[in-house]
C-alpha cells in the first residue's frame, strides 16, 4: 500500500510550495536537467537538503522550459544569495545523443522517460538564461557537466575544442567533483557578508579572472600554468600535454592550482579538497531524503534512471581505477571516500520501509562494486604520488586491497530480517581478485568471491575487461585479458561447487584508441572459443576529459605525445563494432571478406568454421546450383 507523505517532506518546486512554508524569499535556486528526485544519487537534491538542513530556504526548478517565456526562471523571482545549476545526473550531449551521435528518444532522467526536457549544453543554456533576467545574480555551476569542462576541452558532438564552460555560460563560480564540501565554505564566507565576487580561493572551485584583476592568493598553495585556450586551438600537441597535468592534479593528495589563460581572462582552478571523512560522507548520506520522485510527476509516469536505483544503496565514493575511457576519478578522484557501517545499514533499513520494497536491494555498491574502505597503507606514499591509477601497470604495493569490510557488510545487510536478497550491480573489478594480478590479495579475495558468488549475484554477473588485446588494454589502463580468464575458471569453479547457473556477462568496447580492426577479429575469436555471444557491447564515444578523448582529437597519446590510431570514421566504427556479432548471419560475409583482404584466413576459419548459417545469397545459389544438377 502506498505511503501517503505531506507535500513539505519535499523541497519546493513550485510557488504555492514555497508560500505554504511560509517563506517571502528565497535564499538559494537550484536549476536541474532532471526532474527531482529526493534521493542521494540526486545531486540536486543532495546539494538542496544540505542547504535546508544549514537553515537556508531553497527551492529547486527541475527541467525547465526554456522554449517559452521563460516562465519558470521566472516563478520564484531572485534568490538572496545565488542560483546554483546543474544539467543534472549526466553531461547533456551525452544524455541526448549516442555514440554515432543520433539523437536519443528517451530521457532516463525525466518521467515517463521522454526525451526533450533539456536543451543541449544544459549548463550553458540555464546560466545564460539566468544572466540575462538577473545579471546582478551570481550563477554557480556544478554537477558533472560543469565538472568535466573545467578546462579547455574536446567537444565530440560539435567535434572542436570549447573553453571552460566559465567562459561560454557566464557564470560566477564553478564548484567541481563532489560539491558538499566547497558549497560549506562558501555558505560560511556569504554568510559573513563576503560576497561571491571576492571569494577567490575556495578549494574544489573555479573562477576567471579579469584582465588586470590582482591574482587571488593562498600561501599554501603552488601554481601551474597550462597552454592557454588560443594556444590549444592552434596547436593539439599543447592540447594534449595539458591532459597530463589536468589529470595527474586532479588525482593528487597535494595538488597545485591550475591557471590557464582564456583570451584577455585567466581561468583559476584551485586544488580539491581531501577526501570526505567517514563523518562527513556519512553526514550526507544521512540527510532527510523522502527517497522518492516528487509527487508532481505521479500522472506522469514513472522516472526510470529511479527505478533502476530506488532499492540500491551506495557505499563509497571515488575510483583508483583510472580507466582511459572513464571521467570517475576525474569528477570524485581516485581517493575512496566511505561510509561507515551503521551510517549502510541505516540506510538498508530505510530502503526496507519503502512502500513497495519487495524484499531485493537491488545494488550494494558504489562507482566500482569492490573498492569500499580501500586506502594507501602509509598515507605519506599517497601524499607524494602523481599516478592517476592505483591498479596500473600494477596494483600499487601501498594499496590495501582487504575486501574484508565489504565482506561484512554484505552478510550483515543479507541478515536483516526484512532482505530476502541484497544483490551487487554494480561493476566489479576482476582484476583485484585475481592473484597473478593483484598479488599481494590476501585470503580475504577468496572469501569476498565466495559470498559474492553464492549469494549477491541475480542470475549473472557483469565484469568489464573491455578487450581482449593487450596493446588496446595498455591504453585503456585496463588488465591483460589473461586475467579474465583466471577470474572466470574461479568463478566457474564456486558456480559449480554450490550448483549454481549464473552466467558470466563480459562488457567490451569497439572503435577504443589503440584498437583495430584485427583486434576486434581477435576479440570476437576470444570470446568465441570461451563460450561467450555477447550482449554487452558499445562503441567508444569520447567524452570531456578523459585520456582517450584527447588521443581522439589528437592522435597522440597525452602522456607521450607518441602517435595512437583511432577509428574515426562511422565506417571505421561499423566495421569494427561488427566483429562483436560475428554470430548473426547478415554480418558474416562482410567478416570473412575483411579477414580474407588482410590474409587472416585462420581467422575466418577460426570464427565462422565451415558450417555457418549461410546468407541469402550462397543460399540462392546452393538452391540454383540444384536444380541444375536435376
Amino acid at each position: 500500500m502506498e505511503q501517503l507523505r505531506p507535500l513539505t517532506d519535499w523541497l519546493p518546486i513550485t510557488l504555492k510550495e514555497v508560500q505554504k512554508r511560509g517563506w517571502e524569499e528565497l535564499d538559494v535556486i537550484l536549476i536541474s536537467g532532471d526532474a527531482y528526485v529526493d534521493h542521494p544519487a540526486f545531486g540536486p537534491a543532495v546539494i538542496g537538503r544540505l542547504l535546508e538542513q544549514n537553515g537556508y530556504r531553497v527551492a529547486i526548478i527541475p527541467q525547465p522550459n526554456w522554449q517559452d517565456d521563460l516562465r519558470d526562471f521566472k516563478k520564484f523571482g531572485k534568490p538572496r544569495l545565488f542560483f546554483g545549476v546543474t544539467s543534472g545526473c549526466m553531461d547533456s550531449m551525452v544524455n541526448h545523443y549516442t555514440a554515432n551521435k543520433r539523437k536519443r528518444s528517451t530521457d532516463a532522467y525525466t518521467p515517463g522517460g521522454g526525451a526533450g526536457f533539456r536543451p543541449d549544453y544544459a549548463t550553458i543554456k540555464y546560466t545564460q538564461i539566468l544572466k540575462k533576467l538577473y545579471p546582478e545574480v551570481p550563477v554557480v555551476i556544478g554537477g558533472i557537466e560543469a565538472s568535466l569542462r573545467r578546462v579547455t576541452h574536446y567537444d565530440y558532438w560539435e567535434d572542436r575544442l570549447f573553453p571552460t564552460i566559465l567562459e561560454d555560460s557566464g557564470a560566477d563560480m564553478l564548484v567541481y567533483g563532489m560539491g558538499e564540501q566547497p558549497l560549506n565554505e562558501l555558505m560560511k564566507m556569504l554568510e559573513k557578508g563576503i560576497p561571491i565576487s571576492s571569494l577567490r580561493t575556495i578549494p574544489q572551485t573555479g573562477i576567471l579572472v579579469d584582465e588586470g584583476e590582482k591574482m587571488p592568493k593562498n600561501k599554501n598553495w603552488e601554481d601551474v600554468e597550462i597552454a592557454s585556450h588560443e594556444v590549444c586551438l592552434k596547436d593539439k600537441l599543447k592540447f594534449a600535454a595539458n591532459f597530463k597535468i589536468i589529470e595527474q592534479e586532479s588525482n593528487k593528495a597535494k595538488a597545485r592550482r591550475i591557471l590557464q589563460k582564456v583570451g584577455k581572462k585567466t581561468l583559476v582552478i584551485n586544488p580539491p579538497y581531501p577526501p570526505m571523512t567517514e563523518n562527513e560522507i556519512d553526514g550526507s548520506f544521512d540527510l532527510p531524503f523522502t527517497r522518492l520522485p516528487h509527487p508532481k510527476y505521479k500522472k506522469r509516469g514513472v522516472i526510470p534512471a529511479f527505478e533502476m536505483i530506488k532499492f540500491s544503496i551506495n557505499m563509497h565514493r571515488g575510483c583508483f581505477g583510472g580507466c582511459s575511457f572513464c571521467t570517475i576519478s576525474a569528477h570524485q578522484g581516485k581517493f575512496i571516500a566511505s561510509r561507515s557501517q551503521e551510517s549502510i545499514m541505516k540506510e538498508v533499513d530505510a530502503v526496507t520501509k519503502m512502500p513497495d520494497f519487495k524484499g531485493y536491494i537491488s545494488d550494494l555498491g558504489g562507482p566500482s562494486a569492490n573498492m569500499y574502505q580501500m586506502k594507501g597503507k602509509v598515507q605519506e606514499i599517497c601524499d607524494r604520488c602523481v599516478s592517476p591509477s592505483c591498479i596500473h601497470p600494477t596494483v600499487c604495493h601501498n594499496l590495501d586491497t582487504s575486501h574484508t569490510p565489504l565482506t561484512e557488510i554484505y552478510k550483515k545487510a543479507a541478515a536483516h530480517p526484512d532482505v530476502k536478497k541484497a544483490f551487487v550491480g554494480s561493476g566489479i573489478r576482476y582484476d583485484l581478485l585475481t592473484k597473478t594480478y593483484n598479488k599481494k590479495g590476501d585470503e580475504s579475495l577468496d572469501e569476498y568471491m565466495e559470498q559474492l558468488v553464492t549469494n549477491h549475484i541475480s542470475g549473472r554477473l557483469k565484469v568489464a575487461p573491455e578487450h581482449t588485446s593487450d596493446d588496446t588494454l595498455k591504453v585503456m589502463r585496463k588488465p591483460s585479458f589473461k586475467h579474465f580468464h583466471e577470474f572466470k575458471k574461479k568463478y566457474d569453479e564456486i558456480n559449480k561447487k554450490n550448483n549454481l547457473d549464473q552466467p558470466l556477462i563480459p562488457y567490451f568496447i569497439s572503435s577504443h584508441p589503440g584498437c583495430e580492426e584485427q583486434d576486434m577479429a581477435n576479440l570476437a575469436c576470444e570470446t568465441k572459443d570461451m563460450g561467450f555471444k555477447l550482449e554487452q557491447v558499445q562503441d567508444f564515444t569520447p567524452t570531456p576529459m578523459t585520456v582517450a578523448t584527447v588521443i581522439y582529437y589528437t592522435g597522440v597519446h597525452p602522456y607521450t605525445l607518441r602517435p595512437v590510431f583511432t577509428a574515426k570514421t562511422r565506417e571505421e566504427k561499423k566495421n569494427q563494432h561488427l566483429f562483436f556479432f560475428w554470430y548473426k548471419p547478415e554480418n558474416q560475409r562482410i567478416i570473412r571478406d575483411k579477414l580474407s583482404k588482410i590474409g587472416r584466413k585462420d581467422m575466418v576459419e577460426k570464427l565462422l568454421g565451415k558450417a555457418k548459417v549461410k546468407t541469402e545469397e550462397v543460399k540462392r545459389k546452393f538452391r540454383r546450383g540444384r536444380k541444375r544438377r536435376r
